[in-house]
């Protein structure tokens, strides 16, 4: 008995996509888009860390689509207005752009702030070559874009990706500059206070036995680390801002993890004002207050 060809075929996908893609790939994505930014190969394949970016990148979007509908139904036609900084190859904009924005018939936008030009200047041509109007590119750093006149004066939603050391401050920075209604960021690198912690050892060392939590180099390191995202919090929360912390991915994607959500909600600013500056002065890091700032509104 003669087998028919035509029944080997293989079944078209149930969720609507073409047959053989892995099962990662959304309804309504552009393939074409996903093999530009290498995530998927020409044949439509993802290698494994292909699917390791893919799965953050996902992971995080179903925390943003959420402030995304919020800002959106608030908006009206002006829509929704989102900076990326630190973009780099601008996969987090792009998987936006794709599953979000371009749906959308108003205004809304999303800016990519990166300071390498060649990067920018690919993220360009791609915007154009899928027809997608609402994506601008900037050649700037984090701290640059906050007094650009390229960028409006108000943002609804800013978030930084694994920004490395200070960038992650920039942004926060830009944030509240910006008035953004929400933040999402993924801290990197945080050397800085840990570089503070250990210039002001010897003076801090004799005043408490908590400073045996920071006295050996690799403690210095990882919890100044520590130390910095729980000023960031802190400083969030003295602008008004609700904070969530919780993980991005699994510890076997990424030893850079935390998730930092910030929501305006004009919250009271006194108390973690100053539990602000009292852990820069229990640790000996007043010399940070001018980065880690607080709103200073009389309650």
């Amino acid at each position: 008995m003669k087998r028919n060809k035509a029944a080997a075929a293989p079944a078209a996908s149930p969720r609507g996509l073409p047959p053989g893609l892995p099962p990662e790939v959304r309804p309504g994505q552009s393939i074409e888009l996903l093999q530009e930014l290498h995530i998927l190969t020409r044949d439509g394949k993802l290698n494994q860390d292909s699917r390791r970016k893919l799965k953050q990148v996902y992971h995080l979007y179903q925390f943003i689509e959420p402030l995304l509908k919020e800002v959106r139904e608030q908006s009206g036609e002006r829509g929704v207005s989102l900076v990326d900084h630190g973009a780099g190859k601008s996969y987090l904009g792009f998987i936006l752009y794709d599953l979000f924005f371009k749906g959308l018939n108003d205004a809304s936008h999303i800016y990519g702030i990166e300071t390498r030009a060649e990067l920018v200047e690919k993220s360009q041509q791609l915007a154009v070559k899928f027809n997608f109007p609402g994506m601008s590119f900037l050649p700037l750093s984090v701290a640059e874009s906050t007094t650009s006149q390229a960028l409006p004066e108000q943002i609804d939603i800013v978030t930084a990706l694994h920004a490395c050391n200070t960038a992650t401050d920039d942004a926060i920075d830009f944030a509240l500059k910006k008035k953004a209604r929400h933040m999402v960021l993924v801290p990197c690198c945080q050397a800085e206070v840990a570089s503070v912690l250990r210039k002001n050892k010897g003076q801090s060392l004799g005043k408490s036995a908590l400073t045996e939590i920071w006295r050996h180099p690799i403690h210095t390191r990882e919890f100044g680390s520590q130390v910095t995202n729980v000023l960031r919090c802190l400083q969030l929360e003295a602008h008004g801002y609700q904070v969530n912390v919780t993980e991005l991915v699994g510890w076997e994607h990424s030893m850079k993890n935390e998730l930092i959500i910030a929501t305006y909600k004009n919250l009271p600013r006194r108390r973690p004002s100053e539990r602000l500056q009292e852990v820069l002065e229990t640790l000996g890091l007043q010399e940070m207050g001018q980065r880690f700032y607080s709103a200073h509104v009389a309650e």
